[in-house]
């Protein structure tokens, strides 16, 4: 791939990741809130942008990484989506804690609350799955089965919560950020071309 190519892939992604985060930080609604709900939300639009970056590597997307590198950067990104989800939520928690009860009870009157609840609970089975897997002994088709059944789950609600949010995210990046999480995923799920990439990549 010419250098020129790959040079403007890296810098689509970077536009697409760092634009909702610099809105973001320009939102006038920042000047009403307390720095640790500040932190929280930005928690989870660095947790949205990680949502973009694991399709991309598991598709082979992102230039200049060969098999092992995607996989390990991967994983990085994952246990980094993690962190930001747990960020998020304390944040929150410190905030207003009978609100994050009320959502983790499913009892929020907010209608993007269950969403994200929802996409939390995926991610953390699937980092228990990922680090319980040679434990379990799980074959390469169940593990894909599982893994990519929790990912699509994980993704469409962390869309749907992010949608329905109306906060500090500005909408066309929010949208933009959105709509290519859910595209690049459903394209790793279903590609036929993908599944025989990480076949071949095991």
């Amino acid at each position: 791939m010419p250098l020129l190519r790959k040079s403007l892939i890296w810098a689509a992604v970077g536009v697409v990741l760092a634009t909702p985060l610099i809105a973001a930080a320009l939102s006038p609604l920042l000047q009403w809130r307390q720095p640790v709900y500040i932190a929280a939300g930005f928690a989870g639009i660095v947790g949205m942008a990680l949502l973009l970056i694991q399709p991309l590597l598991i598709a082979g997307l992102l230039p200049g990484l060969n098999p092992l590198q995607e996989r390990r950067i991967h994983r990085w990104t994952g246990t980094a989506l993690v962190l930001s989800v747990i960020l998020h939520v304390a944040g929150l928690w410190l905030t207003s804690p009978p609100d994050v009860v009320d959502a983790l009870l499913f009892n929020s009157p907010t209608p993007f609350t269950p969403w994200g609840v929802i996409a939390m609970w995926a991610l953390f089975a699937t980092a228990t799955l990922a680090f319980l897997r040679r434990r379990l002994r799980l074959r390469w088709r169940t593990w894909r089965i599982a893994h990519t059944a929790l990912a699509l789950v994980i993704v469409i609600g962390s869309v749907v919560h992010a949608i329905l949010i109306t906060g500090t995210m500005e909408t066309v990046s929010k949208i933009t950020l959105c709509t290519l999480a859910i595209a690049l995923t459903l394209r790793v799920a279903f590609d036929p071309n993908t599944l025989k990439r990480l076949r071949r990549a095991r």
